[in-house]
C-alpha cells in the first residue's frame, strides 16, 4: 500500500533544524544525532587529525566574551562522564566550535595563566614585560602633563621612539618565546579540551524544592 504525501506534514531543512537547536540551547541533541548517524567505517584516528585543519575561532564573537564566565568546576571541567572521543570529524568541528564559544572566557583566562608561568620560567622576559609597560606608563604621565596633543610632530616622535625602544627590548628579552610557548600551548589544551567535552544544554533548568 502506497501512502500518499501529508499536505499538513512540516518538512524542515536540517540546517534550520540545527540552528534552531542551537538557539534554543539543546547542543546536547546535536552531539547526540552526529554521533549517532557516524558510519562505521570512520575511525577515529581520521576524525582526531582533522581538528589539525580546524579554525576553532572562526564562529567566536566578541559578544562571546561579553557574558559571565563559566563555572570551572561543573561547567568547565564537569565530570568522568563530561568527556568521549569524538566519533566523527563532523561530531569533532561540531563540539570545538560550540564549546569554544561558550567557554571563551575560560580560554582566555587558561592563556593568561600559561603566559604567566612562561614569564616565571624567563625571569628576564618578566623583566623586560615589565620595562616596557612601564615605558608606556610614562609616555602617557608625560603625554598628559605636557599636553602633547597640543605638539603633533613632537608626540609622533616621541610615540615612535617608544615603539622603537618597546621592539629592541621585547625582542633581546625574549618576550616572543614566552609568548609563542603560552599560546602553543594554550591552543593545544583548548582543542583538546574542546573536542572532548560533550556538548551540554545551555539553559540549565532550575533545582526543584523538596515539599516539606
Amino acid at each position: 500500500m502506497v501512502f500518499a504525501s501529508n499536505p499538513l506534514a512540516l518538512s524542515v531543512p536540517e540546517p534550520a533544524f540545527e540552528s534552531w537547536l542551537r538557539d534554543s540551547g539543546y547542543l546536547e541533541v546535536l552531539d547526540h544525532n552526529t554521533s549517532a548517524t557516524t558510519t562505521t567505517s570512520s575511525s577515529s584516528s581520521s576524525s582526531f587529525f582533522s581538528l589539525l585543519t580546524l579554525n576553532p575561532l572562526s564562529k567566536l564573537a566578541a559578544e562571546d566574551f561579553a557574558g559571565d564566565t563559566p563555572s570551572w568546576s561543573r561547567a568547565f571541567v564537569g565530570f568522568s562522564g563530561s568527556y568521549s572521543f569524538p566519533s566523527s570529524s563532523a561530531q569533532a568541528r561540531l563540539r570545538v566550535h560550540e564549546n569554544v564559544k561558550r567557554y571563551a572566557r575560560n580560554y582566555a583566562y587558561l592563556f593568561i595563566l600559561f603566559f604567566a608561568c612562561a614569564l616565571y620560567q624567563m625571569p628576564i622576559a618578566l623583566v623586560g614585560l615589565i620595562s616596557c609597560l612601564a615605558i608606556w606608563d610614562f609616555f602617557k604621565y608625560f603625554n598628559d602633563r605636557w599636553q602633547l596633543d597640543q605638539y603633533p610632530i613632537t608626540r609622533q616622535c616621541l610615540l615612535r621612539l617608544a615603539q622603537c625602544v618597546t621592539a629592541v627590548i621585547l625582542i633581546y628579552s625574549n618576550v616572543q618565546v614566552a609568548l609563542f610557548c603560552a599560546l602553543s600551548v594554550s591552543y593545544a589544551s583548548m582543542i583538546l579540551h574542546a573536542a572532548f567535552r560533550k556538548l551540554t544544554p545551555a539553559k540549565q533548568l532550575p533545582p526543584v524544592g523538596r515539599g516539606r
